[in-house]
């Protein structure tokens, strides 16, 4: 299996918070702002997004672990930023930075690991339980 990724490689996302974003419609909190389940979302799928292009075929990765701090509240209508940076590989595990802001600073921070999998045979053995 070939795969292509190197420490520093970098991804970004970009996403307008809506009210589908924020912590009330989650039902994390009661709050109008964007939601902590809403930027762990898109810190994944920056990281995701930043390596999946190469991947062999038929193989994708998976999130199993986030630290994430959610450091400040964006409101509706907020622009928000992620970049996910490769720090690390060790076998099939990919460890990332993560940092996202929007208009007014720092939002929040992570570190996340990815781990490779075929994506045939991983949904097969989830199947079989």
């Amino acid at each position: 299996m070939d795969v292509q990724i190197k420490v520093g490689l970098q991804g970004h996302q970009t996403k307008m918070v809506e009210k589908k974003d924020t912590a009330k419609s989650f039902g994390s909190g009661l709050a109008e702002v964007f939601a902590t389940p809403a930027l762990v979302a898109l810190m994944e799928l920056t990281a995701y997004t930043s390596i999946e292009s190469l991947l062999p075929p038929g193989y994708s990765t998976v999130g199993i672990q986030i630290n994430v701090q959610h450091k400040k509240a964006s409101l509706p209508g907020a622009i928000i930023t992620c970049k996910s940076e490769v720090t690390h590989i060790d076998g099939k595990k990919i460890f990332f930075n993560l940092m996202a802001w929007d208009e007014n600073g720092e939002i929040g921070s992570a570190e996340h690991i990815r781990y490779l999998i075929n994506s045939e045979e991983f949904v097969q053995k989830l199947a079989k339980k």
